[in-house]
């Protein structure tokens, strides 16, 4: 029922296209980019869902307050963020991946909505600690589609990994394309 619905405000009502090629992986990091705008997360949701799929995301604290803390928690699947405590919670997530059936989190590597071409790597390092895929969600919004059709494995080529990682977005465009640099490592 909240796939059909999902469905139906996603393509019908908003006008937007999916393209989904990867497997579903039972545990996966999600990189989600470009993020230039709030409408990121609810149009990157109504994908998920539509696409029969499910993933979690990180948000800063200050979001899980009053009835948002229920909708971005319980509904959405969100973990509220203490930034100021990032390596505390790469170890914490890297546990929780490794101790869970499933695991399927969406983080967007610009940490910000501005242009940001030090993308912060927790992402990277999630994957590679808990050996995980990173699955690779490019949001368009002048074509208005998602595509979902590249994963990346972890190697011991962190550089060439991050590279391919960072060029797979390059043309890609936020809704406020000015607010976001891929800055090539």
């Amino acid at each position: 029922m909240i796939q059909s619905i999902c469905k139906f405000i996603f393509h019908k009502l908003m006008g937007w296209k999916a393209y989904v090629d990867v497997p579903y992986f039972d545990k996966c990091i999600i990189c989600v980019a470009p993020h230039t705008s709030n409408l990121d997360l609810i149009i990157g949701k109504l994908f998920i869902t539509a696409v029969g799929r499910k993933a979690g995301f990180v948000m800063k604290k200050e979001w899980f307050k009053g009835p948002l803390d229920y909708i971005f928690r319980e509904w959405m699947g969100g973990i509220p963020v203490d930034r100021g405590n990032g390596t505390a919670l790469i170890t914490e997530l890297v546990e929780t991946a490794n101790n869970s059936e499933t695991f399927r989190l969406a983080l967007t590597p610009e940490g910000t909505r501005k242009a940001n071409p030090k993308w912060h790597l927790g992402f990277y390092v999630i994957a590679s600690q808990a050996k995980l895929p990173i699955v690779l969600m490019g949001m368009d919004y002048a074509k208005k589609e998602i595509r979902m059709e590249k994963y990346v494995m972890p190697s011991k080529d962190r550089k060439g990994d991050l590279r391919e990682i960072q060029l797979y977005f390059k043309d890609f465009k936020g809704r406020h394309p000015e607010n976001f640099a891929i800055g090539v490592q």
